[in-house]
């Protein structure tokens, strides 16, 4: 139904930003839940942060007052901005998607890296 294509990740000093993007192949402004997951090595997979049609998001608590995501229907773009990174950020971030119409299960990106050094 959908593709999503991560881009922004990269390698970034403790305390530095960066912008993940994830540019969805259709329309996005009828979609349900689109978001941001991450793994790091050894880890299990974590929501970071998830944002609905209508504007509501959630975070989690790690990353609260550090992390902003936002929705560009226009440009069907979805956006994390991370600020004040730490090294524990460090893990490959998935970009997902959720329409209840398409079925049960959501949509996934390749993954961005993104590693931060202390």
């Amino acid at each position: 139904q959908v593709q999503l294509v991560e881009s922004g990740g990269g390698l970034v000093q403790a305390g530095g930003s960066l912008r993940l993007s994830c540019a969805a192949s259709r329309s996005i402004f009828n979609i349900d839940t689109m978001g941001w997951y991450r793994q790091a090595p050894g880890k299990p997979r974590e929501l970071v942060a998830s944002i609905t049609s209508g504007g509501s998001t959630n975070y989690a608590d790690s990353v609260k007052g550090r992390f902003t995501i936002s929705r560009d229907n226009a440009n069907n773009t979805v956006y994390l901005q991370m600020n004040s990174l730490k090294f524990e950020d460090t893990a490959v971030y998935y970009c997902y998607c959720h329409k209840a119409a398409w079925g049960p299960g959501d949509y996934w990106g390749q993954g961005t890296q993104v590693t931060v050094s202390s």
